[in-house]
Parts: structure tokens; C-alpha cells; sequence
């Protein structure tokens, strides 16, 4: 089987396709799809989904993109529904982190005052409520893994997943040290992704995760049109050549690592 750890199932350039998308998904052999919220917006609609599918997951978070027009009532809403969802057994077959939650440095706007201090404080905040539950964290990380280590330091959730890694080896060591995977997709495919590429082949495959992080981060043989969780398989099949495994290897053991970061999982 594969996992999809990082799918924007419910993003609008599915066209109000996403179950239809999932579907085909599932024939592919994509056996599970982790739908990370990005605000509270669309908490109740990755939720829905979630419910929808047997093969779907969610989780709920605030995207440091959506930070600047976020405000601290939206942290309140986040915790408080957390909260209702751990009383109620049935939500948690369905609900597995915190996420997705992060900094994105790669952004200008976003990596000057005072929109950087209030990244991190929305970042930390949300760290703060995976500890106190109990939870893993799905970590958006673009050009920002030192700052993302310092608080994972400091405020320890004990798991996660890096989603969409492209730091140096250094720093994938420290995320796998801390107990997290590390999430491999789509820009692994293209010859030039040097550094990714080697991170793929030489990493401990016991710390890698697969994922598409669709609609985005289209594979090389879709070039830009927009990416589909049913790519998964094939994007799996590259990690297996860059590693010289059986593709079979590489689905058992990134479902493996998938499930052990991602406990919740385990109910189904």
C-alpha cells in the first residue's frame, strides 16, 4: 500500500472533484491521504472529507501563508476544536496531527518584521497545543529548518513529519533525532533536484515519507499541470530507483513510517 502524508484534497483547483480524485487514488493503490487544514476556513471541509472516505485523514492547523491575516482567536478555535474532537471517539478514526503548521521564509513579505515575529508566534503557539494533546505536527518548512529545530528544541511534540524536506543532511539528522520523518514528493523526480535527490538515496529510509502535497508540486512527467494523489505509486517508483529497491519494498516500509509517526492511523 502507499500513504499520501500530504494532500490538499479539498484545495479549489480539484474543481469540487476531490472525492472523485481520492477514488482514483485508491485504484492506484493509494491506500490512505492525509488532508492538512491551512486555516480555520476550511477546518470543517477537510473534516468532511475525512468522514466521506474511509482512505482519507485530516488534520488541523494554521499555514504560516495564512498567518498575516490570522488573528489570535484563531488559535482559540484551533485548540477548542481539538479539544471536542479528542471527547469524541469516533472523530479520532479520522483525525491524526496538528497541521499544517511551520515558517515559510521563502516568501520576501514573509520573512521581514513583523510578519516574521508573527510566524514564529503562531508557530510556537500551535507547537503548544500538539504537546498538550498529545499530538504529532505536520511541519511546512520552506527555507526556514534551523528556526523550525530551535522550537521543536524547546517545545517537544515528540513526532511529526517535515513536510516536503530540502534542508542539508545536517538538518534532516536533527529533525530524525528529535523523532520525525521526513516527507519526499514530487520534486524529487527531476534530475536536477540534486540535493533532494541525494537526501533521498542516502537518508535511512526508515526516517522517509511519501506525499504529493497536491495540487502542488507536480512530478516531472505532468511538467505544471497540477499534481493528483493518484501520482503517488510513480513518485514512489523513483524513490525505489534512487535507492536500487523493489517498488513493493519502498511502499511496505515509507506505510511503515507513516504509521508509526502518525499513530491514529492505526485505528482503521
Amino acid at each position: 500500500m502507499w500513504i499520501d502524508t500530504h494532500c490538499h484534497l479539498d484545495a479549489a483547483e480539484f474543481g469540487g472533484r476531490s472525492k472523485e480524485i481520492a477514488a482514483h487514488a485508491a485504484t492506484n493503490g493509494v491506500s490512505a491521504i492525509i488532508i492538512p487544514a491551512v486555516h480555520p476556513n476550511n477546518f470543517r471541509e477537510v473534516a468532511a472529507l475525512a468522514r466521506e472516505r474511509t482512505d482519507c485523514f485530516y488534520a488541523l492547523g494554521i499555514h504560516p501563508m495564512y498567518v498575516p491575516t490570522a488573528h489570535e482567536s484563531d488559535l482559540l478555535a484551533l485548540r477548542n476544536d481539538i479539544e471536542r474532537i479528542m471527547a469524541f471517539p469516533a472523530e479520532l478514526s479520522r483525525f491524526v496531527a496538528v497541521g499544517e503548521i511551520g515558517l515559510d521564509f521563502f516568501v520576501p513579505a514573509l520573512k521581514l518584521s513583523p510578519l516574521r515575529e508573527k510566524q514564529e508566534y503562531f508557530y510556537v503557539e500551535q507547537l503548544k497545543i500538539a504537546r498538550d494533546f498529545g499530538l504529532p505536527v505536520l511541519l511546512h518548512v520552506r527555507k526556514s529548518q534551523d528556526q523550525i529545530l530551535k522550537h521543536l528544541r524547546r517545545i517537544q511534540v515528540g513526532a511529526g513529519i517535515a513536510h516536503a524536506f530540502n534542508g542539508s543532511m545536517q538538518q534532516a539528522q536533527a529533525f530524525i533525532e528529535l523523532g520525525f520523518k521526513l516527507g519526499f514528493g514530487g520534486a524529487m523526480t527531476f534530475t536536477r533536484a540534486l540535493q533532494i535527490r541525494r537526501l533521498a538515496s542516502q537518508l535511512p529510509i526508515e526516517s522517509i515519507v511519501l506525499e504529493t502535497d497536491a495540487p502542488d508540486i507536480p512530478p516531472s512527467w505532468l511538467s505544471t499541470s497540477i499534481n493528483s494523489p493518484a501520482e503517488l505509486p510513480q513518485i514512489g517508483q523513483v524513490l525505489a530507483q534512487l535507492r536500487g529497491m523493489s517498488a513493493q519494498d519502498v511502499a511496505r516500509l515509507t506505510s511503515k513510517n507513516a504509521l508509526d509517526v502518525l499513530p491514529r492511523l492505526q485505528t482503521t
